[in-house]
């Protein structure tokens, strides 16, 4: 084992966990004042439930031996045979350390989804979805892509999560929106955010937190995870300048939610990305997820779906760019365990990645239909009209955010 790569993947955990309140005050900040607390909540409980998951069957489900390529079998539940010695997945660091890091992911990536229908959802119905889609969604996905499963035998490339986490978050964000429906006004009212300040701040954990999610997933303190390090802050910096200008140009003026946005777009898209492609490769993908995510978010009003906070817009159509542009700028010049994509002369790693974000586009967004359907029938999704009306907070958790 190594020291120096211990030291740092366990720096890296602790940042991608940093992540989740960051999306909390990302997120708490874009309601309205009655629902901030009831936003945060919904992110901060993830670190709860999938915590006890991960390690009583979710780790050997997405990462223990391979059944046909589509999961893992429970032989690691509870974490057995999962030690401080070297596992299959790195020869470098401890596999429980490695287990750590994974669990990070499986946190956020549900917290992710409730932009989607932030200010209307049942808390208790959002505990169940958030233990049934962990389950049944994200771990088998996460298999198929990094535990050994389909689409890793296959060639397909997620450095970081592009597929696993945003485009699968993305998909069952729309499927969420559908389901639940409009928040009482919508398009009707504007909705305010109730501090920005917050969201930006929010944001700012996010792209710190952002250097342990992709650079951490070289799973060593090498030369990979510098450039993981360096794509993710030039693809968020160009994907701030894109998102910023286009505002600008079409509705007149810039503004610091959308740079927000916009770095969060940047960041979403060189995920998949980040140790496989040049830094220039990788300012080219964060330029065209600014303007293609802004304008994803803009045509939702037009589509007709409240996606509340743009978490279809941003992880959605900002993962599946990253996950396709990985399959153009993809060099094993940057990385010889990666690929070359099709601008280097591989048109076929485009086909795989598109295969991937198909498979992964088309199951998600089923499964968590489902999932939601089946809450809906049996405990109802919603909160009634009189506790929308009252804010979650209150009539959720008896709180509220603000004592002025």
């Amino acid at each position: 084992m190594n020291t120096g790569d211990i030291a740092f993947m366990l720096t890296a955990s602790a940042l991608v966990m940093f992540m989740t309140p960051g999306l909390a005050l990302f997120y708490g900040g874009l309601v309205r004042s009655k629902n901030v607390l009831s936003t945060v909540m919904q992110s901060f409980i993830c670190l709860g439930i999938v915590s006890i998951i991960w390690v009583a069957y979710g780790y050997s489900l997405a990462f223990g031996p391979d059944i046909s390529g589509f999961i893992g079998n429970l032989h690691w539940a509870w974490l057995n045979g999962v030690g401080t010695r070297p596992g299959p997945y790195s020869d470098s660091i401890p596999s429980l350390l490695f287990c750590t890091f994974q669990l990070m992911f499986a946190v956020l990536t549900p917290a992710l989804i409730t932009g989607a229908f932030a200010e209307r959802m049942k808390f208790s119905a959002f505990l169940i979805f958030t233990f049934l889609w962990s389950s049944l969604v994200y771990m088998p996905v996460c298999h198929w892509v990094w535990g050994g499963g389909w689409l890793e035998k296959m060639g397909a490339l997620d450095f970081a999560g592009g597929t696993v986490i945003h485009i699968n978050s993305g998909m069952a964000a729309l499927a969420a929106a559908l389901i639940i429906g409009k928040r009482r006004g919508w398009g009707h009212e504007i909705f305010h955010p109730n501090n920005l300040p917050a969201t930006i701040l929010g944001g700012g954990i996010l792209w710190f937190g952002w250097f342990g999610f992709n650079a951490g997933s070289a799973l060593a303190a090498g030369g990979s995870a510098c450039l993981a390090f360096i794509t993710t802050q030039v693809a968020a910096g160009a994907a701030t300048l894109s998102w910023v200008f286009a505002e600008w140009i079409l509705q007149g003026r810039p503004t610091t939610l959308g740079a927000a946005s916009g770095a969060l777009a940047g960041l979403v898209a060189i995920t998949p990305a980040a140790g496989f492609v040049s830094p220039v490769s990788a300012i080219i993908i964060g330029l065209i997820a600014g303007v293609l995510c802004y304008m994803a978010v803009l045509a939702k009003s037009r589509l007709g779906y409240d996606d509340a906070l743009d978490a279809v817009g941003v992880h959605g159509i900002g993962g599946i760019w990253g996950a396709l542009a990985t399959g153009l700028f993809a060099s094993v010049t940057m990385n010889p365990h990666g690929a070359n994509g099709l601008f280097f002369g591989n048109p076929h790693q485009f086909i795989v990645q598109a295969i991937g974000v198909g498979a992964t586009m088309i199951y998600s967004f089923v499964v968590s239909f489902i999932i939601l359907k089946a809450i809906d029938i049996t405990l109802g999704l919603r909160v009634n009209i009189e506790e929308e009306v009252q804010g979650l907070d209150i009539s959720q958790h008896s709180e509220v955010g603000y004592s002025i």
